[in-house]
């Protein structure tokens, strides 16, 4: 690899995402090797993917944002004709012997169509708040019906959290809000029994403590029994007796916690708000507006997974079914957060350049 994309590569993003990949793994190869292994193929594969990504030039990619869009319905249709069904979910494609969720491959690229559409638009006006709601909803639709409540959740919260930062009046969001309210027994009823179930056991956490609720009430008691050092790695009961399903995406956190304690989730939120900081930089910092916005659905697009996995971990938010960004086990996953951290770092180097050549 040419020694030139080590310097030029944004390593105030790329250090922090590593250890908490490194986090990850260290606790993947407690609990099972295997998994290990193939996490670590990941690994090596998206960083990789880093700095290929990290040498793209955004406005050349911009230009090709619709497309990009189309190719995205296109593949989650796909999904849902032709996917590879697993505990009831459609959410998985096979190529050449490996699976690939696009709902979470394609996040970074729909990032850049969605940055595309609004720099150019009127961000003031109801008709690029309307106009945004038909681009994100084939989107959410698409992903909630393979079903997969967390990723839709995710992406359009990520897509609401960016229109405020970008400056969209928030009446626009009350009178919206009111619709989705009305809409809410439509979405309850094309729900599935579980996710039904998730939601009001997040209620009443008590009332079925060996069925609906077992993983909840599991998973903050791993967080608990951690104390301030944690049982040491491999050591903690609820993970190694497996008490504590889904240890190795949905609730490692509750892993880490248990395995490391107060000390070892206090290193995980610092880490995640040293990257989340970085990135914040990037949007501080960036003059044209593309990559401003490009930067803030970036932040939100780590940021709200993250809340959300940790409040499902410590019994604030049902379970949606939310990996932990760069730490969860999931190749797919984290194939997409490093592409999205080499388009920022290739944002960050492009507007870097741009000053050089202004002041000369």
């Amino acid at each position: 690899m040419n020694k030139s994309l080590f310097r030029q590569a944004d390593w105030g993003i790329l250090i922090p995402s590593i250890i908490l990949l490194i986090l990850g793994l260290t606790t993947l190869f407690s609990i099972n090797f295997d998994l290990f292994k193939m996490q670590l193929s990941f690994s090596l594969v998206a960083i990789f993917a880093f700095f290929i990504f990290s040498q793209a030039n955004y406005q050349v990619i911009r230009n090709y944002s619709f497309p990009i869009y189309v190719v995205s319905l296109c593949l989650l249709l796909l999904v849902l004709v032709v996917g590879i069904e697993s505990r009831g979910s459609v959410r998985w494609f096979e190529i050449l012997g490996f699976r690939v969720q696009f709902s979470e491959l394609l996040k970074p690229f729909l990032a850049f169509s969605l940055s595309s559409f609004l720099s150019s638009r009127d961000n003031q006006s109801f008709k690029t708040f309307f106009l945004t709601s038909v681009f994100l909803m084939p989107i959410v639709l698409l992903i909630f019906l393979q079903p997969d409540l967390g990723d839709a959740m995710v992406l359009f919260l990520v897509t609401v959290l960016s229109l405020i930062v970008v400056g969209l009046p928030l009446r626009f969001f009350f009178l919206s809000s009111i619709f989705l309210v009305a809409a809410l027994p439509v979405i309850w009823k094309f729900m599935r029994f579980y996710q039904r179930q998730r939601i009001l056991t997040f209620f009443h956490l008590n009332v079925d403590p060996l069925g609906s609720s077992y993983n909840a009430i599991q998973a903050v008691i791993a967080v608990g029994s951690g104390m301030f050092l944690g049982k040491g790695l491999g050591l903690g009961t609820q993970s190694a007796l497996r008490f504590l399903p889904e240890r190795h995406t949905d609730f490692i956190f509750a892993t880490l916690s248990e395995d490391l304690g107060f000390v070892g989730a206090v290193i995980i939120l610092a880490t995640f708000a040293f990257l989340l900081y970085r990135i914040f930089l990037i949007y501080k910092n960036v003059d044209d507006l593309f990559p401003r916005i490009f930067a803030i659905i970036s932040f939100f697009l780590i940021l709200t997974p993250f809340f959300i996995n940790i409040g499902m971990n410590i019994g604030i938010i049902p379970i949606v079914g939310v990996s932990l960004p760069f730490i969860s086990y999931g190749g797919s996953s984290l194939l997409s957060n490093f592409i999205l951290l080499g388009f920022l770092s290739s944002l960050g180097r492009s507007t870097s350049r741009k000053d050089a050549l202004e002041i000369r």
